[in-house]
């Protein structure tokens, strides 16, 4: 593989783009639950589109009937039962901030209990995209996915 190829493999997503935009590095710890919340959902979604559209080429209709049977508040909800023991103390810490903070939303198709653990594990994701640790991010995804018998 040509080298600059591989350093701009090597070069992650957040890092491009806090380099690309001039954003400043900011102490995660800082920032709200539900600000990570945010962001975690928005990254766990990214992360199960592309895994679809990689697998197989269809149309959009059957990409997001694909994808929503992974990104709703009741699959998260035992994504984040299943990784309970997986979570080192830090990141137990993070995601108990995001499921106990109190969202001013409501889920449309879940109970509140399972928002809030979905709220959690977003908050977990978040901050491992934000602490720029795509490796433990996915790791737990497939865990979670293994655990769950789940496949896209």
């Amino acid at each position: 593989m040509e080298e600059s190829i591989k350093d701009t493999l090597q070069a992650s997503i957040l890092w491009k783009i806090r380099d690309g935009f001039n954003c400043k590095k900011t102490d995660i710890r800082t920032y709200s639950p539900l600000t990570l919340a945010y962001i975690g959902d928005a990254v766990y979604d990214l992360i199960i589109r592309s895994i679809v559209v990689e697998r197989a080429n269809r149309p959009p209709d059957k990409l997001h009937k694909t994808v929503i049977r992974y990104v709703n508040a009741k699959t998260q909800a035992r994504m984040a039962e299943a990784l309970e023991t997986e979570l080192n103390a830090e990141e137990a810490s993070v995601f108990r901030r995001g499921r106990n903070a109190r969202p001013h939303t409501t889920a449309k198709n879940a109970s509140t209990a399972d928002y809030h653990k979905a709220t959690g594990l977003e908050a977990l994701f978040g901050y491992l995209y934000l602490s720029d640790d795509m490796d433990r991010l996915t790791d737990l995804i497939k865990i979670a996915f293994g655990k769950l018998g789940l496949e896209i």
